[in-house]
């Protein structure tokens, strides 16, 4: 991370507010009048005391003297509410905003950015750095600039009472920006390490959570519970560390600011011994003495919070920074119907090769499959199966050649359109926690009661549905927690039913399923199925007899190819797995 003075770290948080930068900004004009008023009172009070001490005081004095006090306090009130307004309402503002840009974001990422570890870069992102700088710093800002004004102003007071008080102060005022300078190096050089600890360490606690079933199962949680424990240690010791090194510099700063001080008081001693100042100036100068560089001290007590921001906005930037997949297609799929007439296939892949990173998955995949038909991908664990099927939806982008739907490369079709004509029913479910109305109508986002208590007929759930303490309204955990997996899977079909897409891509959703759960799924994906494209991973090879094609992936190649009964007659990979399947 580069050397930023503590300036630069706030003029780049407050370019970072978009829209709402000006209103921002406007902030600092109530903070330079905030920081005029908080140094009004000391000036006020120095009159008050020289006017006593040289017996040139009224009773008017007083009266005036008191009234001012007063304005400059209800003055400090009113400017600090109305910062707030403009200042911290906008930053919260900012940050809902930025939660929905990173949702947006997301949506357009391939999905490699979340399979391969950022999880707890996400989780870090959006619940600790985001929260941390709305909470901690947009609401300083204005302070900031009013801890500037106020030290301005003292100096040029300096400057009022003598000259010569003048120079010391600036002399000292450089010494103590000079350590806070340096301060701020220290502090932005273990700021990121301590952000990256954190994320490290959301991580671990979302592996663990995630992971506590099997943990458990394996009887892990000595080895697992280590794992974490280590996250933890690394955290804490990296926030040590950070209060560590910072530690020694902010006391070196203090001690800048105590002899910067005393420096200012002794000049007023000796100036007063030589007769340079009156003893009113003198009394004076002991008013203002520990007021003299309270402001650089307040500001540079915001260097932890400021770098810290710092290191939270390049890891936010550095999420927003990650490339999305290409949406610039105008181009939309042709009707399935009039794609068929004219002899065109409704999808076919076309020597298509891909790669995750540096290693490659897939090599010259080739197939066609016309309207209406099935094509199951069978094959080893790791052989690239659901990486075809994935590449269809855009999941990722393929490396070389293309995937053409209706004979329109699907590159260049805008990715609503494309996911329009695809449904996915996935081995593992996810629903939302919400009520299963909702979880079903995401199908279909304006979908009557009645076609989707239509579906759930068809997707055979409307019974077990019913049963439910308030049927369709029934608010269900997070992840669908409170039903069994064959119950998430039907209602899983019954979305993907609603929302009636041409084409369905099936993980095969009874491979991990109960017996009984089996029955009904099989019968709500043959209602799914009805008249659509099929593409199929088949774990269990009895499922896909009648497939049109079968395509044995392995190693990334298509191996084999043909009906059901064309490989068993040739005896090859796909006739060996079905024997031992048979023997199973």
């Amino acid at each position: 991370m580069k050397n930023k003075s503590m300036i630069q770290m706030m003029h780049r948080l407050v370019s970072s507010c978009g829209n709402y930068k000006v209103q921002i900004r406007s902030a600092y004009i109530s903070g330079f009048f905030k920081g005029i008023f908080m140094k009004a009172p000391l000036m006020v009070s120095f009159l008050i005391v020289s006017g006593f001490m040289t017996g040139s005081i009224t009773r008017k004095t007083c009266l005036i003297s008191g009234l001012v006090l007063l304005i400059c306090l209800v003055a400090q009130a009113v400017l600090q509410n109305i910062s707030d307004r403009l200042q911290s309402a906008a930053g919260f503002k900012v940050f809902a905003d930025k939660r929905m840009q990173l949702g947006d974001h997301f949506r357009k990422l391939s999905m490699g950015y979340f399979s391969d570890g950022n999880i707890g870069k996400v989780s870090s992102v959006l619940a600790t750095d985001m929260n941390f700088i709305e909470e901690n710093c947009m609401m300083v800002l204005e302070d900031l600039v009013g801890f500037i004004i106020s030290q301005g102003l003292m100096i040029c007071f300096m400057f009022y009472l003598n000259w010569r008080l003048g120079l010391v102060s600036i002399l000292c005022l450089a010494i103590i920006m000079l350590v806070g300078k340096l301060m701020t190096r220290v502090s932005v050089s273990h700021s990121m390490e301590k952000q990256v600890a954190s994320q490290t360490l959301t991580s671990a606690v979302l592996e663990f959570a995630e992971g506590i079933g099997i943990i458990k199962t394996f009887n892990m949680l000595g080895e697992k519970s280590k794992e974490m424990n280590k996250a933890f240690e690394d955290s804490c010791n990296k926030a040590i560390g950070f209060e560590m090194a910072y530690a020694p510099w902010w006391a070196g700063f203090m001690i800048s600011y105590g002899l910067g001080t005393v420096a200012v008081l002794f000049m007023s001693y000796f100036l007063s011994s030589r007769g340079l100042i009156t003893i009113e100036f003198m009394m004076g100068m002991i008013l203002f003495l520990f007021d003299t560089f309270a402001g650089m001290k307040a500001y540079y007590a915001n260097v932890a919070r400021l770098t810290v921001t710092d290191a939270c906005l390049d890891r936010i930037e550095s999420v927003f920074d990650e490339a999305e997949l290409n949406n610039d297609g105008k181009e939309k799929l042709p009707d399935a119907e009039d794609a068929a007439r004219k002899g065109l296939a409704e999808i076919s892949y076309q020597n298509v090769s891909f790669a995750y990173c540096d290693k490659n998955v897939l090599g010259g995949i080739n197939f066609d499959v016309q309207k209406g038909q099935m094509l199951a991908l069978v094959g080893p664990s790791g052989g690239g199966k659901s990486t075809i099927a994935n590449l269809l939806a855009r999941f990722w982008d393929v490396k070389d050649g293309s995937i053409k739907i209706r004979g329109t490369d699907i590159r260049n079709v805008p990715l609503a359109n494309l996911m329009d004509n695809i449904s996915m029913v996935f081995q593992r479910v996810y629903l939302f926690q919400d009520t299963i109305f909702n979880n079903i109508a995401m199908g279909k986002t304006n979908a009557s009661r009645e076609e989707v208590i239509e579906v759930a007929k068809k997707a055979r759930c409307y019974d077990f549905i019913m049963k439910l303490p308030d049927g369709f309204d029934t608010v269900i955990g997070e992840g669908g927690a409170d039903l069994s997996g064959g119950e998430q899977q039907r209602i899983s079909i019954a979305r993907c039913m609603l929302k009636d897409a041409p084409i369905v891509i099936l993980d095969e959703a009874t491979a991990s399923v109960d017996a009984d759960n089996e029955h009904f799924i099989q019968e709500a994906i043959s209602e799914l199925c009805r008249g659509k494209t099929l593409l199929v991973i088949a774990h269990r090879l009895n499922t896909i007899r009648n497939a049109d094609k079968i395509l044995v992936i392995k190693n990334g190649q298509i191996v084999e190819s043909g009906s059901h009964e064309e490989l068993m007659s040739k005896g090859g990979e796909y006739a060996l797995m079905v024997s031992k399947q048979n023997l199973e």
